[in-house]
């Protein structure tokens, strides 16, 4: 996968898990805070509140009842029953209080009692009925209330036709000092007639009368009063007694939207702590690769391209086994990239550096090999100068000729020079190229060095090959490739020096072939051979040279679009290989078509 398609695919699955995530924790937060309301709303409207929840997290499946274990608890732990009655007035389920001795069938005649007492014995009834099945069931909670017990009897003992007995008044009081309670006496319009009791507060002392729906939500929403209540009807003479009790310290009222608030604090602070790990870890992940390459770009604008990747970096980016940490793989190919580069500059900086120095060498070999025949020129020069009448006409003759041998070999020099930076330019080596026989042509070549009289102490063998090798290059190229082919075989070996010269086809190339069995070459003068400026240091003969024989036979075999390559081994010779291309068939036929 390319680096483009993997940062997008990288950033894309993480923007998805992110927004995921977050879906994620917004659902939570909802169902948390939907549960911290039902039960703040169940605490406080205990129990009736309890039984909307027990019908709700109910399932009933005909007579297959399935009540949560917890309700099931609670019920135990608070001391009421719960039954769940079909149709048939069958109970389909019974759960809570043990001992509760009740009918395990209902008539129509007991239903329709419980129903309007919302009584049965000394157990306050609620009741709920279930249409969420195919048949309805009805839900029956039952719990002892003491306080509607104690408001019965004080009724049965201190009234008198709805109203408290004057005479009773002292004792009923007591009686309501001891509970903490007080009784307010209200008529059929719900106007308060009478009220016993000290410990109502401000706003009761205050209340004049009961509106027609709040008798009901004080006993069906308790948790929203301070006062829990316990109510006596008496239907003879019309009046009702409302006893106001202290809510018991586990229904304490609680303010919802309080903890509603330091509950999304929490929650805010927790969402804070996620989104700093998450940007830490971001930091992390991508600040660290960041810093990295940094140190990196500085070490190499420093020129430090060995130490761009040192081993403390190696150890941070790369496993043991050679392969990228998770944290990098991100980066696989800029990093790949990178180290490449830092290879490949360190390796040019080196080269530079050789070149400098064999560069400074050359420079030193060059101007001694200068100052030699320009001190012979000079000298020379000086002595003519002096008393040109004193020299006979043999010795002018020879100063003559030591005079055009240096300047000869100056020339040569320079000629060596300006070929190489022509042989640079592609487009004028291409432009001189013509249709030549190779075999022919290295022929003449080594004929020439065979027929050199100063050449006494070498011997050359030619063997030219049975076809005839046409190719498109410089002739004057390919003979200046010979000369110095054939002059290094020469000079850089000692007397009796066998050449031997061959030609020919081979993998589609045709060849030219130049060994001997000279004193042959080292490691190092064989891998700087073909490099400028270079002159080994394996030959008895002097360094006078150019330094450039070998390079300018390189880039005439590059210009006609061939390779050179050399095999020697010291004491054992060298063998040195050109490949030229062959002539193209289509150059060919061409030439071969009558004018």
């Amino acid at each position: 996968m390319k680096i483009h398609r993997r940062m997008t695919f990288h950033f894309t699955y993480q923007l998805l898990l992110s927004a995921v995530f977050m879906a994620i924790v917004l659902i939570v937060i909802f169902f948390v805070i939907l549960q911290k309301v039902s039960n703040d709303d169940l605490r406080k409207n205990f129990p009736v509140g309890a039984l909307d929840m027990i019908v709700t997290e109910t399932l009933v499946d005909g007579n297959d009842v399935h009540l949560p274990s917890y309700w099931r608890t609670t019920l135990d732990n608070r001391e009421m029953w719960l039954q769940i009655v079909n149709m048939e007035g069958d109970v389909i389920l019974e759960a809570g209080k043990a001992g509760v001795n009740f009918p395990h069938k209902y008539s129509v005649r007991e239903m329709l009692d419980i129903q309007e007492k919302k009584q049965r014995g000394s157990y306050q009834i609620e009741s709920q009925l279930d249409t969420s099945s195919q048949k309805p069931v009805l839900f029956l909670l039952g719990y002892e209330s003491s306080t509607q017990e104690l408001v019965n009897s004080w009724f049965s003992e201190y009234q008198n036709k709805g109203l408290v007995r004057e005479d009773r008044q002292g004792a009923l009081e007591r009686a309501l000092e001891a509970s903490e309670a007080y009784i307010h006496v209200i008529d059929t319009q719900g106007t308060i007639v009478q009220r016993l009791g000290h410990l109502e507060d401000q706003e009761d002392q205050n209340k004049k009368v009961y509106h027609p729906l709040e008798i009901i939500a004080m006993q069906n929403q308790p948790g929203n009063y301070d006062t829990s209540i316990a109510v006596h009807r008496d239907l003879s003479s019309g009046k009702t007694w409302i006893a106001h009790f202290p809510r018991l310290e586990n229904e304490e009222s609680q303010p919802i939207m309080q903890n509603l608030i330091w509950f999304l604090v929490g929650i805010g602070a927790a969402m804070f702590l996620i989104i700093l790990s998450v940007t830490i870890w971001h930091g992390y992940r991508y600040g660290g690769p960041l810093l990295l390459f940094s140190g990196w770009f500085e070490r190499m604008g420093q020129g430090r391209y060995d130490e761009v990747f040192t081993e403390k970096d190696k150890k941070r980016v790369f496993r043991k086994n050679g392969k990228l940490r998770i944290k990098y793989r991100l980066y696989r190919e800029a990093i790949h990239s990178f180290y490449a580069m830092a290879h490949k500059l360190a390796e040019i900086e080196r080269e530079r550096k050789r070149l400098d120095q064999s560069r400074e060498e050359w420079m030193s070999g060059i101007s001694h090999d200068l100052r030699t025949p320009l001190a012979s020129i000079q000298g020379y020069g000086y002595m003519l100068e002096k008393s040109p009448g004193e020299w006979s006409r043999e010795e002018l003759e020879e100063m003559g000729t030591v005079i055009r041998q240096k300047s000869d070999y100056m020339l040569s020099m320079i000629s060596d020079f300006s070929l190489f930076l022509k042989l640079r330019s592609v487009d004028e080596a291409y432009s001189r190229r013509e249709r030549l026989e190779l075999g022919e042509l290295v022929r003449r070549a080594v004929l020439k060095y065979v027929n050199d009289a100063t050449i006494g102490h070498a011997e050359f063998d030619y063997q030219e090959s049975n076809k005839e090798i046409w190719l498109l290059a410089d002739p004057n190229g390919i003979k200046r490739l010979m000369d110095n082919l054939l002059s290094n075989s020469i000079k850089h070996n000692p007397d009796g020096v066998q050449v031997t010269v061959s030609t020919g086809i081979a993998s589609q190339n045709a060849f030219i072939r130049v060994a001997d069995n000279g004193s042959g070459m080292d490691e190092m003068t064989k891998d700087n051979l073909f490099e400028r400026y270079y002159r080994g240091t394996n030959t008895s003969e002097s360094t006078e040279g150019s330094g450039l024989g070998m390079s300018i036979a390189k880039a005439i075999v590059q210009a006609a679009g061939g390779s050179i390559r050399v095999e020697s081994e010291l004491g054992r010779g060298t063998e040195i290989t050109v490949l030229l291309p062959l002539e193209p068939p289509a150059f060919k036929e061409s030439k071969s078509e009558p004018a």
